[in-house]
């Protein structure tokens, strides 16, 4: 699998927060850039008044030293700026560069890296990642992951090519595959799993999806939609089995909501594992979950990753099959440290 690393953002131990931007010759419009420039470009809404105060708090450095904002800037710099009082969750920075054209490129997303902003990090996220660690300080997501969820994902290199591929992103992305852990070992070799999918007007969690039941009444459902996914069991180990899930629709948490209906959860699974209740304990304490509790779910990410997806960049090109790497075959590792205990 070809990839490139790019650089690792490392959360600071304090309460002031490194937005550091690494800087390429494409950032470098000027015949002698500064500072200035630089924040311009990637901080258009940046007021000036606040860039004075970053600059009198010394608070921006390029390659650990002050700058002002006439200060020379040249590709292979980095350039920080120290955010005070500014606190976020600590994530997996480590994206990779699995393929790329001069439009899109596709990444692999690591667990529990948010795709875009969330009330606990609002700049270690995969677009904000990408936007400080590569040349394309404008690029656009295509589409999303869960958070908890890695694997491959598209993304534009910049805004017109957003524009041009995210209408047409049906014919772009013809096959999505998935690999899932789940515990149970399925009855089938192979399972066509067709069902319509909404959320329950009566649910405790908003978010989840339910199969519809036809001896329920129809109006505890909201908007029913038709989904479907192509199950296949690609190794059983004790209690837990490896399912490849191929997505032939496209609804919110299909995957999830399907494999809990079919009684294999996926392991580490918040809301469709154990009838929610670690998601539920999680949002009502301040503390969040214990390691107890990850025991229990068996992972403190839900084991679910898109593994391939086949674009068709033109109507007379060949198809293009991008992977990443599945789970570890030997399953047990991927489970939570200690065995996860029976509730």
């Amino acid at each position: 699998m070809p990839s490139i690393n790019y650089p690792l953002t490392e959360l600071p131990d304090g309460t002031n927060f490194d937005l550091c931007y690494q800087i390429f010759a494409e950032h470098l419009c000027a015949q002698q850039p500064f500072v200035s420039d630089f924040m311009q470009l990637h901080l258009p809404q940046l007021e000036t008044p606040e860039l004075q105060q970053w600059l009198a708090d010394k608070s921006i450095s390029l390659d650990g030293t002050p700058a002002s904002a006439q200060s020379s800037i040249s590709a292979g710099q980095t350039l920080c700026i120290e955010l005070k009082q500014h606190f976020e969750q600590k994530v997996n920075c480590q994206w990779q560069l699995i393929w790329e054209n001069t439009e899109i490129m596709a990444l692999y997303k690591p667990e529990l890296l948010a795709v875009s902003r969330t009330t606990r990090n609002l700049h270690n996220t995969l677009i904000g990642l990408v936007r400080r660690q590569s040349p394309h300080y404008n690029a656009q997501l295509l589409h999303r992951l869960d958070i908890e969820t890695s694997g491959l994902i598209l993304l534009a290199k910049d805004s017109l090519a957003d524009k041009k591929w995210k209408p047409q992103l049906q014919q772009l992305i013809t096959t999505k595959i998935y690999h899932a852990i789940v515990k149970g070992v399925p009855s089938w070799r192979q399972y066509d799993c067709q069902t319509e999918l909404a959320e329950r007007l009566d649910s405790e969690i908003r978010c989840k999806m339910y199969v519809v039941d036809e001896q329920q009444p129809r109006d505890q459902y909201r908007k029913p939609k038709q989904a479907r996914t192509v199950f296949k069991l690609l190794k059983s180990q004790g209690q837990y089995s490896l399912i490849e899930c191929q997505l032939y629709t496209g609804r919110k948490h299909q995957i999830r909501a399907h494999l809990a209906h079919l009684g294999l959860p996926i392991v580490g699974d918040k809301i469709y594992s154990h009838e929610g209740h670690y998601f539920l304990k999680r949002l009502a304490s301040v503390a969040g979950l214990t390691p107890e509790d990850y025991q229990v779910l068996g992972a403190q990410n839900h084991l679910l990753r898109a593994v391939q997806l086949n674009l068709q960049l033109a109507d007379d090109a060949q198809p293009l099959q991008l992977e990443c790497a599945s789970f570890n075959p030997d399953i047990a590792l991927e489970l939570y440290r200690n065995p996860p205990v029976e509730s």
